[in-house]
């Protein structure tokens, strides 16, 4: 089951955020038909998605939003403290590899542009904030992210192997606290530069408790462990919601030339139809 590891290591000086998200990403392949290196670039956004999950517990809906001008265009990622995520590429059907290493150009896909990140407390004011694409690698990119917009020194590792489907799909976050020592930061360093990849380590056997006891040194204070899901949630009553902030003329010729709508949830592609009457009952209650 996927999941999201939090704890704290080093004697309190790190925050450490483990996650396996294999099922998560697998799922959103099969919804959107995303294509590998698509797959690759939606999957890291959506385990950032998932490693971020404990980090706000005052019911914010957090959404991350990457627009770069390589072939995928916009992916969107929306989560919510609960544990679901759901998330929309703009262009499922890209597959590009590195012509040197031969892995997925993730990268090159995304291209230059823009990381933002919402954060809605829905009773109180709402955060945005963007940086500049670093890599387009997602890893590389939510590193400068927090460590520039959050004030947060980091360092974030995310991973996507596919195949004929998703094998396997997780990672992690170490962030320092403001206590963090030299000596904690070193150790870290040289833990760091003898990683082999997310993936890597998933493939050897590992689980999310091996690498989050591999990050600490064996230091680690488990937290917490939350359950990750892709959930949509779209329903035809939030659907009906948006048609009423319709013009009249518009509604009119959806009843008249068109006989109906259908609308087609861009998250999980669920079709909701509404007949003349339901339009025509949308009218009234406008009024």
């Amino acid at each position: 089951m996927d999941h999201v590891l939090i704890a704290t290591a080093y004697n309190n000086e790190t925050r450490i955020y483990v996650a396996s998200t294999k099922n998560l990403v697998e799922k959103a392949r099969i919804i959107h038909s995303t294509e590998p290196t698509a797959t690759a670039a939606l999957g890291r956004l959506l385990t950032v998605g998932g490693l971020m999950v404990p980090m706000y517990k005052d019911n914010s809906l957090v959404t991350l939003k990457i627009e770069g001008d390589g072939p995928i265009g916009s992916m969107l990622v929306d989560i919510n403290n609960n544990g679901s995520l759901r998330a929309y590429i703009k262009n499922p059907g890209v597959y590009i590899k590195n012509n040197k290493t031969g892995k997925l150009a993730v990268g090159m896909a995304v291209g230059n542009g823009t990381l933002t990140v919402l954060r809605d407390p829905q009773l109180k004011n709402a955060f945005i904030s963007s940086v500049a694409l670093q890599t387009g690698e997602i890893g590389d990119d939510f590193t400068y992210y927090f460590t520039l917009s959050e004030q947060t020194p980091s360092s974030v590792g995310v991973g996507v192997l596919v195949g004929n489907e998703v094998m396997y799909a997780g990672g992690f976050i170490i962030q320092l606290l403001p206590n963090a020592s030299e000596e904690t930061i070193t150790k870290i360093e040289e833990i760091l530069s003898k990683l082999t990849g997310v993936t890597n380590m998933f493939k050897e056997g590992m689980n999310t408790i091996d690498i989050l006891k591999l990050l600490s040194g064996g230091t680690e204070k488990l937290l917490s462990t939350t359950t990750l899901e892709y959930h949509c949630g779209c329903t035809k009553e939030y659907y009906e919601t948006a048609l009423m902030k319709l013009d009249d003329e518009f509604l009119d010729k959806l009843i008249n030339e068109d006989n109906g709508a259908e609308i087609v949830c861009r998250y999980c592609n669920n079709k909701h139809y509404f007949t003349v009457e339901d339009l025509n009952k949308i009218k009234q209650k406008k009024k």
